[in-house]
């Protein structure tokens, strides 16, 4: 089976999988979470249906995707950063000594593993997940499939000409786009076809960082004088219309042709609380900028399941924009006012996003809330024993 064909087959998997959710998902605001979590039997293990992690200063929160429900406390001392592995059951975890896989549905860690020093992004798109390791410039690349079983998967390796803080992506057709640079200066990426052999490469892109796909297979690499995408096998350079304009973090739906991202403008700044953000049309290679009246983090911005652009201020309203005018359409009052601390480790409000909907931390007050994105209610909160930081859960890799 080729990859393209492995992708399609993903993707109606997460369609049923996104209907079943639909269908099961339940309202009301039941601030108490007392219910018991759903559980399921699989491979003789009891597992908690669409896990949510979350991070707190000594380990891991695993919670029920639906009640909020504590399900385990995982003890990991250390910074840990969680993403989505890319299937139902599993999160990579960003540990001192590399990448773990926590198989959060059975709140256990695998044997799987991927050492190194600096274990920086993780990218799912298309089936496939992709690894950047910060301190080795060593990319791996799986299907996040072959990680059932607890098994290591058999990935697909390429290590950068220099150690960076990188990123990479996978596209469908196998080409592989991977950023450029070296522990003091990024500068742009290039592409390797299937074979891992040179295609294209762009060196316009200064402090190149972070990553978003859009509709139509299309990249989106931060730069702080603008955006570079990769389209149809070339590099386009989308200039901002300030002279130092950083989009270092970006966010994509499969869903829109439009990118989102921050925007900052202060080269000199200790910390620069933006109020803008920036919508990136992939098909003209225009930016366009939009005044929120509120700043925002990097741990802000998500997309909806209709590929509205999400942004939670630090007002404590989730913006719901429409990414083609820049129309905020909704406004979800989610949190308290918060101001964002000038530590990028220190806690902040999280937004995370998964189908209908968005979960967002409160640190200040211990919780997590989850809402409707649609209806913009508030389904369900939980108070925890202690106030997390990163946010993430299960999630397929489209």
């Amino acid at each position: 089976m080729n990859r393209s064909t492995r992708a399609r087959m993903l993707a109606g998997t997460a369609l049923a999988l996104t209907a079943s959710m639909a269908l099961t998902a339940c309202g009301g605001d039941d601030t108490s979470s007392d219910a018991e979590p759903k559980q399921t039997k699989s491979s003789g293990a009891t597992a908690v249906e669409n896990p949510l992690v979350a991070s707190y200063d000594g380990g891991l929160y695993v919670l029920d995707g639906e009640t909020l429900k504590l399900a385990k406390t995982v003890e990991l001392p250390g910074f840990n950063r969680i993403n989505p592995a890319g299937d139902e059951d599993h999160v990579i975890i960003s540990t001192d000594s590399g990448f773990r896989v926590l198989d959060a549905a059975r709140q256990t860690f695998t044997d799987a593993e991927f050492k190194g020093a600096k274990p920086g992004h993780v990218v799912r798109h298309g089936g496939r997940t992709v690894l950047f390791t910060d301190g080795t410039g060593e990319v791996n690349a799986f299907d996040p499939a072959d990680l059932a079983g607890g098994k290591q998967p058999e990935a697909r390796s390429y290590t950068s000409a220099e150690p960076h803080h990188g990123v990479a992506i996978e596209l469908a057709d196998g080409e592989l786009v991977t950023t450029l640079g070296t522990e003091e200066k990024r500068t742009g990426a290039l592409v390797l076809d299937e074979n891992d052999k040179e295609i294209a490469r762009a060196e316009n892109c200064p402090g190149v960082h972070g990553e978003a796909a859009a509709q139509g297979d299309v990249v989106g690499l931060g730069c702080e004088d603008g955006v570079l995408l990769y389209k149809d096998g070339e590099f386009t350079k989308v200039d901002a219309p300030d002279d130092y304009a950083r989009t270092g973090n970006q966010a994509g739906s499969d869903a829109s042709p439009i990118l989102l991202g921050d925007y900052k403008t202060d080269p000199d700044a200790e910390l620069e609380r933006p109020t803008r953000i920036s919508l990136i049309d992939t098909r003209t290679a225009k930016m366009k900028l939009v005044d929120l009246g509120t700043s925002y983090s990097f741990r802000s911005l998500a997309r909806g399941p209709h590929g509205e652009a999400l942004v939670l201020g630090t007002n404590g309203v989730l913006h719901v924009i429409d990414p083609e005018t820049g129309t905020v359409e909704k406004k979800i009052d989610a949190v308290g006012d918060w101001t964002e601390p000038l530590d990028w480790q220190q806690p902040r409000p999280t937004l995370f996003v998964r189908d209908h909907t968005a979960y967002v931390s409160e640190p200040g007050k211990r919780q997590l809330h989850a809402f409707d994105l649609d209806s913009g209610d508030k389904l369900t909160s939980v108070t925890l024993p202690k106030a997390t930081n990163e946010l993430s859960g299960t999630m397929d890799g489209r």
